[in-house]
Formats: structure tokens, C-alpha cells, sequence
């Protein structure tokens, strides 16, 4: 960040008087600009034994297979946005289910947050962030072509705990890719 969003002066980053961390501060009218992690939601929409993956229309990771999910917009509680997400992605209804997996992501500074969710029906077709939809048993996933390391740990816990007929949650940190 360059410039105050509030009155356009160059902005300082230093730990404002009272804060602990370091912050955008505007000198010219003491506006602090606080960044924060940005939440995304979705869900695992399941029929009978199997999932709806979408295979991803927009960057990153295009063309490659995800759950529906996005990044939650203000005003909207989690619910919402994992039913707004799978709406726009999947063209899907569901019923959700209980929160799933937490996983925090500090490199990126965000937070994913799945649902279990129940497909009401298999009226779904693709929506304009995806280029396909389809459901998938264990066996079918296409495993080396998920799009982020998020979904095939909430993938794989999903289809272990299915095994097990036990749905915990599950809260961790997803850690950054090795550097080669």
C-alpha cells in the first residue's frame, strides 16, 4: 500500500501508538489500514457415495478440479457464502451440513472453511467460473489434478472419515509448497 485510501497522502508503515503490529498509517489524517485474512467458504456436496468437484474456469489453477468454494463477501454469514458459492460455481442446491475443516493458511494470509453439504437433487451444470462439473467416488478423483493443497487434505480426510462412518472437524494450518 502507497497511498490513504481515506485522503490519498503517502501512507507510513509503522506500529501505530496502542498496536503491537506494524500498519499502513496515514500521517496526513491518522487513518490506520488494517489488512486481515480473507475467509474462504464452500462446502463438500455429496450424493450417495460420491462428490461434486468443479474444474476451475479462472486463474489460478485453470482447468484444474476443486470443490465450490470462494472468498466470503461482507455482510454475508458462512452459511451464505457456501451456498452462494456452490450456486455460482456448480449451479447446485444443497443442504448444508456441519462445518468440516478449518484450515489456515498464513503464507497467504487466508482461512478456508468447507462445509459438509447434501446435493438436493442432480440439476447442477457448470457456472461461468467453471468449465465443468461432475461427481467423482474415491476411485474417480482426479487426485494429481486438484487445484490447491486445501482441497486434497479436506478430500482425503472426507473419504478416510466416510470409511470410518466418523465426521470430525478438522482444523490445521496448510504450510507453503517446498521451494526445489
Amino acid at each position: 500500500m502507497n497511498f490513504c485510501s481515506n485522503c490519498g497522502a503517502r501512507v507510513e508503515y509503522k506500529v501505530p501508538p496502542g498496536d503491537t503490529l506494524p500498519r499502513y498509517v496515514c500521517p496526513a489524517c491518522g487513518t490506520i489500514h488494517y489488512q486481515n485474512p480473507k475467509l474462504v467458504v464452500g462446502c463438500i456436496p455429496e450424493w450417495e457415495d460420491r462428490v461434486l468437484l468443479c474444474r476451475r474456469a479462472i486463474e489460478p489453477r485453470y482447468g484444474y478440479w476443486t470443490l465450490p468454494a470462494g472468498f466470503m463477501e461482507n455482510g454475508e454469514t458462512t452459511f451464505e457464502a457456501a451456498l452462494r458459492e456452490t450456486m455460482e460455481e456448480a449451479r447446485a442446491r444443497v443442504e448444508l451440513g456441519p462445518l468440516y475443516t478449518v484450515y489456515n493458511l498464513p503464507h497467504v494470509n487466508q482461512v478456508y472453511m468447507m462445509f459438509r453439504a447434501r446435493l438436493l437433487d442432480l440439476d447442477f451444470r457448470p457456472g461461468e467460473e467453471s468449465l465443468e462439473v461432475k461427481l467423482f467416488g474415491e476411485p474417480e478423483v482426479p487426485w494429481n489434478e486438484l487445484a490447491f493443497r486445501t482441497i486434497h487434505a479436506t478430500l482425503r480426510n472426507y473419504f478416510a472419515d466416510r470409511g470410518r462412518g466418523e465426521f470430525p472437524l478438522h482444523v490445521g494450518t496448510i504450510e507453503p509448497p517446498a521451494k526445489n
